[in-house]
């Protein structure tokens, strides 16, 4: 019984010791909720982190990252989308609960819907085209992303059949679902690249899309900027006496910034021992430290490029170009399919797609340009407004987070000035903002 007695124990004191300690304190700045988690360092626990904060709508405006050692370490400044410290109990017990366990997959259960992922290639209408075939296959959209970059589309659509509301298994459906939506995809010239797979798998949509992305390998194509040049800085150098990559980013901040940049990371197979982030007005500056898992920095300077043009795409991926436009009426089958067809047949192109189905309503967001990718005119947006319903459809003011200035109003602070940091500046700061020194100056 007593050697019984250790081993519960001893399971009790494993499980207290690699269960994330999570400190919540609204006292300490006056802008922002600072959200401090601790706990036994494995690969990948950044990410579930920073998931769990940016799947609550929550804005990151600075972060003191360490992980060095076998313990883990974070200190998190966050707001909601307008700026505010959060005060509602419920999304503070939420946070609490989520990363007290890392359970971060419970924000989006997609169980009892089958999953569809499109890549090919970008083109006025696509996705018009998509939402058709599959309103003609009896199959509802319950939930779905549309992300494009470098001429390049991924999407992850979540569907039932619309007969009887149960997830599509039968295989011989399967395969006409797959078989019609890659041919949508080929079109004229997308042969080789097309892709349609079909799964019962539930994930993380946001990072599977970025998976898929970086699988189609959108990083390498030429950049397709129309009229954006606000293009992310990214440098990388090794910091040769610590062995660790110094990687810093620097571009216009915006929600679930940081989590695009480390998901590409720990996709990519790096660990991130310590880094900095801060928000400066309307840039963020993002500096981290990484290593490979086998404890090696980046080696050659191929490596070097690849990691500059992956991150680069990461944060491309998800900007926001274009009118965000808003639906909210009741769901019914082929409503996909019809406003999508309006925005073809008036010339807008859809740049990105949030779409969501909630009470047998239909909740979703288009980012539209024009056809070569240039702000929409707006009479075409007033004329889709009106065929879809002008108290249906209505363009939405973005986020506080993402109000701009005019691009002469910008501050840009040099890559290699002050954006830079050594590292043992940065591990100072870093213990400092963890409570775990008194000073780091």
């Amino acid at each position: 019984m007593e050697w019984h007695t250790c081993l519960d124990e001893y399971e009790k004191l494993v499980i207290r010791m690699n269960t994330p300690r999570v400190v919540i304190d609204n006292a300490v700045c006056p802008t922002a909720t600072l959200v401090k988690v601790d706990s036994a360092r494995r690969h990948g626990i950044l990410l579930e982190a920073v998931q769990v904060l940016t799947d609550l709508d929550l804005s990151i405006k600075k972060a003191y990252i360490s992980s060095d050692g076998r313990w883990f370490m974070d200190v998190f400044h966050v707001t909601d989308l307008n700026g505010n410290k959060l005060t509602d109990e419920r999304v503070i017990r939420c946070i609490e609960e989520s990363l007290g366990t890392m359970d971060y997959g419970r924000v989006n259960d997609f169980s009892g819907l089958t999953a569809l992922e499109l890549t090919g290639t970008d083109r006025v209408g696509l996705m018009s085209e998509v939402f058709a075939v599959l309103a003609e296959l009896q199959c509802n959209v319950v939930e779905a992303k549309v992300w494009t970059h470098n001429g390049r589309i991924a999407s992850l659509i979540y569907v039932k059949d619309c007969n009887s509301g149960s997830p599509i298994e039968d295989s011989q459906q399967i395969d006409r679902i797959e078989a019609r939506l890659r041919n949508v995809l080929k079109g004229d010239n997308d042969i080789r690249s097309a892709k349609t797979t079909v799964s019962m798998e539930v994930t993380h949509t946001e990072r599977r899309l970025h998976q898929m992305m970086f699988a189609d390998r959108d990083y390498e194509r030429k950049p397709i900027l129309s009229h954006c040049t606000n293009y992310p800085v990214v440098t990388v150098q090794n910091w040769v006496e610590r062995g660790y990559s110094d990687v810093n980013v620097q571009c216009k901040d915006r929600t679930k910034l940081l989590f695009d940049v480390v998901c590409t990371l720990t996709d990519m197979e790096y660990v991130v021992f310590h880094a900095t982030i801060n928000t400066t007005g309307e840039r963020a500056y993002l500096e981290f430290y990484i290593k490979h898992i086998d404890g090696t920095p980046i080696s050659s300077e191929p490596e070097r490029q690849r990691v500059i043009q992956c991150l680069q795409a990461a944060v491309r991926r998800r900007a926001s170009e274009g009118v965000r436009l808003e639906l909210c009426m009741e769901d019914r089958q082929g409503l996909l399919a019809d406003v999508t067809r309006t925005f073809r047949e008036n010339g807008l192109n859809i740049t990105r797609a949030e779409i969501s189905t909630r009470s047998e309503m239909a909740l979703n967001a288009f980012y539209v340009t024009d056809a070569i990718g240039n702000p929409a005119d707006p009479k075409l947006i007033e004329a889709v407004r009106q065929k879809v319903g002008l108290s249906n459809l209505k363009v939405k003011e973005l986020p506080l987070i993402y109000n701009e200035k005019a691009e002469s109003e910008e501050q840009t602070v040099g890559v290699g000035g002050t954006v830079l940091f050594s590292l043992g500046s940065l591990v100072r700061r870093n213990l400092y903002n963890l409570g775990l020194i008194r000073s780091y100056s």
